[in-house]
């Protein structure tokens, strides 16, 4: 089993306040179970890929330059060897000082009105120019052009509920792009319908993960991945991300905790990925004595400071 936890640390005084209040039992003797694996990947909260991705990347042993992992092709299981781009629908919402973005769950886009605007954007991308195009997901667009290739984009997880400015691409080809997006969703008769009705317009989106996937190996088939604390902590909403972090503990870390024990041979491995780094753990066969000390006294780390650095 490999267990792989993002968004499971945050900087900033109400996250270092909120880890120094969560009992995690289970996290924390796990991890005394374990042993750190590699170096941590990533670098600080400016990246333009969450740590994450960078773990993703080291478990696929795809090699790209900052801003540059292509986590659009990674969504098709035939990306064909074009470099494709992720389109998510947000809406940009204007302030005196500042535009955040919100993310695309706050839209409640339903699968209809998603499909209908992403066919009115078409013409941007004509096939006869070489562009491809895939609607995923309501919140989930892809296109593929050769211009898409090595170009720096920050993870729409960087931008949600932040303001913009400082993670716009500083390619030319992007920012043209989502200006034109962005005309033809202002006139949109279907955003009309949907302000009338009180829903938020969909007035932009965010464009990521361009690339060329060039991964060496696919993920491993034993890799588990819970998301559970992404939307609050995106949110700041430490009360539910504290929450959600006790039942992940009491859940899958507990479960995991269970197999280490029974079979501490076995090559389990836990990844947990902050805001800056991801680290992963792996298992290691204890010695004799390790092991008699282990049955009287339980080993505990300090999940505060552990994950505080992440």
């Amino acid at each position: 089993m490999h267990l792989m936890i993002p968004y499971a640390s945050a900087t900033g005084d109400a996250a270092t306040h909120t880890l120094a209040e969560l009992n995690l039992p289970h996290l924390a003797e796990l991890l005394a179970r374990l042993k750190p694996e590699g170096a941590p990947l990533g670098s600080d909260e400016f990246s333009f890929n969450t740590p994450m991705e960078w773990a993703l990347a080291d478990l696929r042993a795809c090699r790209a330059d900052e801003g540059c992992l292509p986590t659009a092709a990674w969504a098709l299981k035939n990306h064909g060897g074009l470099a494709w781009a992720r389109l998510s629908p947000i809406h940009l919402a204007v302030g005196s000082d500042q535009i955040t973005a919100l993310p695309p769950e706050n839209l409640s886009l339903t699968e209809a009105e998603s499909q209908e605007f992403f066919a009115s954007l078409a013409e941007l991308w004509p096939s006869d120019e070489g562009w491809q195009s895939r609607w995923l997901a309501a919140d989930a667009w892809l296109i593929a052009h050769p211009s898409m290739a090595g170009l720096s984009s920050a993870s729409l997880d960087r931008v949600v509920h932040r303001h913009v400015d400082s993670w716009m691409p500083t390619s030319r080809r992007l920012r043209s792009l989502q200006n034109e997006i962005q005309m033809l969703l202002h006139s949109h008769p279907l955003n009309n319908e949907r302000e009338a009705r009180g829903a938020l317009a969909l007035n932009s989106v965010w464009i990521s993960g361009c690339g060329i996937d060039t991964s060496a190996k696919a993920l491993p088939h034993e890799l588990q991945i819970d998301e559970r604390l992404r939307e609050p902590l995106l949110a700041g909403d430490w009360e539910s991300w504290s929450r959600a972090w006790v039942d992940l503990d009491a859940g899958p870390v507990a479960q995991m905790l269970a197999q280490v024990k029974s079979e501490p041979a076995a090559p389990h491995g836990l990844t947990l990925c902050g805001e800056r780094l991801a680290q992963r753990w792996h298992a290691h066969p204890n010695t004799g004595w390790q092991r008699l000390w282990q049955r009287w006294l339980t080993p505990r780390a300090n999940t505060a400071a552990l994950l505080g650095a992440l």
